[in-house]
């Protein structure tokens, strides 16, 4: 770590008696909810991996400074609607901490402060990918060929090409694997129609994984996808249809590039009456406690621990 990267007492503690750890990007809080139930999903998320056992691990920018760990108190202003805050991919890092601003971290940004600070497994809710017809594809993907770590989602976010997406990600060289499930998870829906090569049934396998990745020296992620639980999953042609929809309003109000998933996402809750909302609540709590499990697995006397420069 340099004097632009610090860590919260709780983090530095942690790190220094080799516990488990999840880091948690923070996007999802300032962009992505709304409140209040941005600080519910906080306060969700945060429980699970306690829960089970692990410490977590918010990531942020703020004072010039990039951040790992947070009090409640920076959460609460993080996820403020009323506090400026700037979405932070790891592209974006130093352009926000030379100008000082409060930013809120993609899972780009998320997995390079994790790798960092030698953190292995990182929580979110659905990572971004390829847009069919417009060009744009997320900085997670690339961020994920390039840097080693572990990224436990439910797969691409329903507002994205699930198979583009799936074939970008094995084109840049990232392992997909699914988690107790045999076809890729679909964010807010139990899965698409693609199929997956691989996949555990466990958060013991998933970890023999990650291990095998870190002894080989493979400088890429391992996507682990956990599909939202079945009881808060929506139908996929639900979904497909209120996505088509706000879309085409995205596309008349010509909102564009780190803009759209918010938008996006803001759209499809309001479609579906809040329905999608609380799935998205559901599966970040879950995919957090998934993550810690496997950060658990990898601290018990796991070989090979990835170096970080």
């Amino acid at each position: 770590m340099t004097a632009r990267q610090v860590v919260s007492a709780e983090v530095a503690e942690a790190l220094a008696e080799g516990r488990p750890m999840v880091a948690l990007e923070t996007s999802v809080l300032a962009q992505g909810l709304p409140h209040p139930r941005n600080l519910d999903a906080a306060r969700a998320m945060e429980g699970a991996i306690r829960d089970a056992g692990a410490v977590p691990a918010w990531t942020w920018v703020e004072g010039g400074r990039v951040r790992f760990g947070a009090a409640w108190d920076d959460v609460e202003r993080l996820g403020s609607p009323q506090v400026p805050t700037s979405k932070v991919a790891r592209r974006d890092l130093p352009a926000v901490v030379a100008g000082a601003g409060l930013g809120a971290t993609t899972v780009s940004a998320t997995l390079w402060i994790a790798y960092r600070a030698g953190v292995e497994v990182m929580a979110t809710g659905g990572i971004g990918g390829v847009h069919l017809g417009t060009g744009d594809v997320s900085a997670d993907l690339l961020e994920m060929a390039t840097t080693p770590g572990t990224v436990v989602c439910s797969g691409p976010k329903s507002i994205v090409d699930p198979l583009a997406t799936l074939e970008r990600l094995e084109e840049l060289g990232v392992l997909v694997v699914g988690y107790r499930c045999e076809r890729l998870p679909f964010f807010l829906a139990r899965e698409a129609d693609v199929a997956l090569e691989h996949h555990v049934r466990g958060p013991k396998e998933a970890a023999a994984f990650v291990r095998a990745r870190r002894e080989l020296s493979i400088d890429s992620a391992v996507l682990v996808c956990n599909p939202i639980p079945e009881a808060n999953a929506m139908p996929a042609g639900e979904v497909a249809q209120a996505v088509r929809a706000c879309e085409g309003r995205a596309e008349e109000l010509q909102v564009t590039g780190k803009d759209l998933t918010p938008f996006l996402l803001r759209c499809l809750a309001e479609r579906t009456n809040g329905a999608s909302l609380e799935a998205n609540l559901a599966l970040l709590e879950n995919n957090a406690r998934v993550a810690a499990e496997i950060a658990l697995e990898l601290a018990d006397g796991a070989p090979g621990s990835a170096s970080v420069s």
